[in-house]
C-alpha cells in the first residue's frame, strides 16, 4: 500500500561540535565530548539511510542517548541540576513549521527533539515497509510494531521529559501538547489499520471488523479535533488526511455492521447501514481530492488510488445490492430513515503504545570524570565561540512507490 500514510517531514538540526574550550579538563572528559559528536552525527545519518532498520536505529539512538544523559542526570550525588545541562545551545526545526528553527540552551531540549525524530523515523519506516510489493506476515507485524514503538516514544516524551523543559514549547511546535497528542493518536490508528487488513484477509467475523473499524475512525476523529486550534497554514493538509481516514473507516464500520445485521435477518436496517457506508465512502473520496490539492508540509498520500481503498467501494456496492435483492424477495422490511447508531466496542486488536525507556547511562559518565568538567574555564573563551551554524533541511530519500497489491499480508 504505497502512499497510504501521510508523513510530515523529519526535524532538521544545526550541527553540534561539543567543543567546550577547556571546560573538559581530562582525557576521559574529552572522549565523552568526541563520542557525543560522533554518535550524534551517526544517528542523524541513520534518519535518511534507506538501509536502516529498527535494530540499527535502536543501537544508534541508544549510543547517543546513553552519553547525552551524562549532561542531564545528576552525577554528583545531589539533587541539583547537572552542571553541564545548560552549556550547549541546540537548534531544531519542527515537522510542521518549515525551516524556521527554535533554540534552547538545554540538553533536555536536545533529548526530546532527537527522540521525537526517532519516533518520526519509525513512522516513516512503517510506511516504507507497508509500501512493499507482496508484503509478508512478518513484515506486516513489523509495520504494526514500529507504529506502536513510535506511539510509545511520543507518549513517554509528553509525560516524562517535555515537562522538564525550562522553556515551554511554543504554540504549534512539535513539543506542545496538541501536536504530540495528534502524533500519538495517529500512530495508534495506523497500527489498527494493519489489524483490520489482517482481520479481513483471514475472514474474521464481520462484528470484529466493524468494531475495530469504528474504534479506528474514532481515533482519527480525535486526532483531527486535537489539531483544530492550530494555524490552518501548516495544519490543514494533515487534518484533511485525518478526516478522510476517519470517513473511510466509518464506511468500513457501517459496511461490516450491515453484514452483521443481514446475518441477523434485519435486512431493512442492513440496507440503511450500507447506504450510510456508501455516503461515508463518497465523502472520503471527495476529501482525498481536497487533501491532494491542499498545500502544507509532508508527503502526499494517495489512498483513493490504492486497492485497499477501491476494494471497499466494491464491497459496499455488492453487499448493498445483495441486501436490496434479499429484501425484495424474502424480507420486505421497511428501510429506516435514520442510520443505525454504532455502539461498537472492539475486544481485540486495539493498539497500545509500546512503553519506551531511555538506555542506561553510559559507563563513561562517572562522577570522577564528571568532576573534571570545569565550567569556570569556559567563561573566558566565550568570545572565541564560532558563529552559529544554519539549520539545513533534511534531504529525505525519494522513494518510488511499488506496485500496490491491496495490502495482502498472508
Amino acid at each position: 500500500m504505497a502512499h497510504w500514510f501521510h508523513r510530515n517531514p523529519l526535524k532538521a538540526t544545526a550541527p553540534v561540535s561539543f567543543n567546550f574550550y577547556g571546560v573538559a579538563g581530562s582525557t576521559a572528559a574529552n572522549k565523552i565530548c568526541n563520542d557525543l559528536r560522533s554518535t550524534r552525527a551517526r544517528l542523524l545519518e541513520m534518519f535518511t539511510d534507506v538501509t536502516c532498520n529498527p535494530e540499527i536505529m535502536k543501537n544508534a539512538s541508544d549510543a547517543y542517548f546513553s552519553l547525552l544523559q551524562g549532561f542531564i542526570a545528576s552525577l554528583d550525588g545531589t539533587t541539583q541540576e547537572n552542571k553541564m545541562r545548560f552549556i550547549q545551545n541546540f537548534k531544531w526545526t519542527d515537522t510542521l513549521q518549515g525551516n524556521t528553527p527554535s533554540a534552547q540552551q538545554d540538553a533536555v531540549f536536545e533529548l526530546v527533539s532527537m527522540a521525537f525524530n526517532v519516533a518520526v523515523w519509525y513512522t516513516k519506516f512503517a510506511s516504507r515497509l507497508a509500501g512493499k510489493e507482496n508484503i509478508t506476515e512478518v513484515e506486516a507485524k513489523e509495520v504494526h510494531r514500529s507504529l506502536k514503538v513510535a506511539a510509545g516514544i511520543f507518549k513517554n516524551l509528553k509525560e516524562v521529559h517535555i515537562p522538564r523543559l525550562i522553556t515551554p514549547a511554543e504554540k504549534g511546535r512539535d513539543l506542545e501538547p496538541r501536536v504530540i497528542d495528534a502524533y500519538i493518536i495517529q500512530c495508534q490508528a495506523e497500527a489498527q489499520e494493519v489489524t483490520i487488513a489482517r482481520a479481513i484477509e483471514l475472514q474474521h467475523k464481520a462484528t470484529i471488523v466493524a468494531a475495530l473499524a469504528y474504534e479506528t475512525a474514532n481515533f482519527y476523529q480525535k486526532a483531527d479535533h486535537t489539531l483544530n486550534t492550530l494555524d490552518p497554514e501548516y495544519s490543514s493538509k494533515w487534518r484533511k488526511y485525518l478526516q478522510l481516514k476517519q470517513l473511510f473507516y466509518m464506511a468500513y464500520a457501517y459496511c461490516f455492521y450491515g453484514k452483521t445485521l443481514l446475518a441477523s435477518d434485519k435486512c431493512g436496517e442492513a440496507i440503511r447501514s450500507l447506504q450510510e457506508a456508501e455516503k461515508c465512502y463518497s465523502a472520503s473520496e471527495a476529501l482525498c481530492k481536497e487533501y491532494r490539492q491542499t498545500k502544507g508540509p509532508g508527503t502526499t498520500a494517495k489512498p483513493s488510488e490504492q486497492m485497499f481503498f477501491l476494494r471497499l467501494g466494491s464491497v459496499i456496492k455488492t453487499t448493498l445490492e445483495r441486501c436490496q435483492s434479499e429484501n425484495g424477495f424474502i424480507y420486505f422490511h421497511k428501510v429506516p430513515v435514520e442510520a443505525p447508531v454504532l455502539e461498537l466496542k472492539a475486544d481485540y486488536g486495539l493498539a497500545e503504545p509500546i512503553p519506551f525507556e531511555l538506555p542506561s547511562l553510559s559507563e563513561q559518565c562517572t562522577a570522577e570524570v564528571y568532576a573534571t568538567f570545569d565550567l569556570t574555564k569556559g567563561a573566558k573563551n566565550d568570545k572565541a565561540k564560532p558563529k552559529e551554524e544554519e539549520v539545513k533541511p533534511v534531504k529525505e530519500p525519494d522513494l518510488k512507490p511499488q506496485k500496490d497489491t491491496g495490502c495482502t499480508i498472508s
